[in-house]
């Protein structure tokens, strides 16, 4: 058998760091401060999320969209969605209505993730963004705002049920990962998809 046929996925990179280093921090800023984790805890709340998408519904190929700022929280849901199968879609959180209505439209978007300062621009959204089922906000049940959005969860409160071992799927390499659209300076923005393997080698 040749040498390195290990394929390329971004599950084996949180899990390799988790297990070479496990006690080297992350350090981010969220909606109460400052957030320290290490990789160990980092990737067990991946796995949690993991098993929390699985458990709204999330399958192989689903996007799910990303509104929010970078913090330990993103990295998580970067890590959960690709290890699983599902592909991350960040959402530029400078785009105004016109723009974010036709990206998560066009990549059919079934969840949301978004950090609580983004939500009177979701709730302006609602009603038309057919293909998103719910929200998830990115905070604790205490910092939980009052908004208008359906079926929306606590990211905290999301994730902490469930185990902190998900087994990955055996995925091609070549799977999509990722996704972000560009600007559309000329017409309407582009999808432009990002594999495991690209991923994993950037």
């Amino acid at each position: 058998m040749a040498m390195q046929r290990t394929p390329l996925l971004m599950s084996n990179i949180l899990d390799r760091g988790a297990q070479v280093a496990p006690n080297e921090e992350i350090v981010t800023a969220t909606e109460s401060g400052v957030r320290r984790q290490t990789y160990k805890q980092t990737r067990d709340r991946a796995h949690q999320l993991a098993h929390a998408l699985a458990a709204a519904g999330i399958q192989v190929g689903d996007r799910v969209g990303t509104f929010m700022w970078n913090g330990s929280r993103h990295l998580e849901a970067y890590h959960a969605c690709a290890g699983m199968g599902a592909v991350l879609h960040t959402l530029n959180i400078r785009l105004g209505e016109k723009d974010l209505e036709y990206i998560i439209n066009h990549a059919e978007d079934k969840l949301i993730f978004t950090d609580p300062m983004f939500i009177p621009l979701l709730e302006a959204l609602k009603s038309r963004l057919p293909t998103v089922e719910g929200y998830v906000v990115l905070t604790s049940e205490q910092n939980m705002p009052d908004c208008t959005l359906e079926n929306v969860h606590c990211y905290e409160t999301f994730i902490s049920e469930h185990s902190e071992e998900f087994d990955w799927p055996s995925l091609d390499e070549n799977t999509a990962s990722s996704m972000c659209y560009t600007s559309g300076t000329t017409g309407n923005p582009k999808g432009v998809v990002y594999s495991h393997r690209s991923t994993v080698l950037h």
